[in-house]
């Protein structure tokens, strides 16, 4: 099984939303492995966001993301990291599909509610930022054999 990083954002905390972020991924039968509501620090946020360092909106974008909570997750699932960008749709909600979490939830590129990696490296980075390995927990669902194909 694969494990990716999802961040419901300030503007998705503030919205509400967190729940129902929460009840897309679930029901899609990903597991949740690690939960957690924090409020960021400007140091975890320029690590989190070091490859942006240099960039015009960086400085902007650390504001933001420390301007309120936030609630970091660990799914796990078969293509999990590729099934959540799925999910989640385009970076610009204008683009995303209707029914993905930013089409559905988002209007604009800064307020697009929700992050998740984009790479198996970048997840294992992700996850090392926010969550120590004692976070994360390892069970099984009693419903697994219901939505995979053994």
């Amino acid at each position: 099984m694969e494990r990716t990083f999802v961040m419901v954002k300030p503007d998705g905390v503030q919205r509400q939303l967190v729940g129902e972020i929460i009840r897309t991924f679930e029901r899609r039968g990903l597991k949740i492995v690690g939960l957690k509501m924090l409020r960021i620090t400007k140091e975890l946020a320029s690590r989190h966001y070091a490859e942006h360092q240099g960039k015009p909106f960086f400085s902007g974008l650390v504001e933001y993301i420390t301007s309120a909570p936030v609630v970091a997750m660990v799914l796990e699932g078969r293509n999990c990291i590729s099934l959540v960008r799925q999910m989640m749709g385009a970076t610009d909600p204008a683009k995303a599909a209707p029914g993905t979490i930013r089409g559905s939830f988002g209007i604009d590129i800064g307020r697009n509610v929700i992050h998740g990696s984009d790479s198996p490296e970048s997840a294992a980075r992700e996850i090392s930022l926010f969550f120590d390995e004692s976070e994360l927990l390892d069970y099984g669902l009693s419903l697994e054999s219901w939505i995979y194909e053994q």
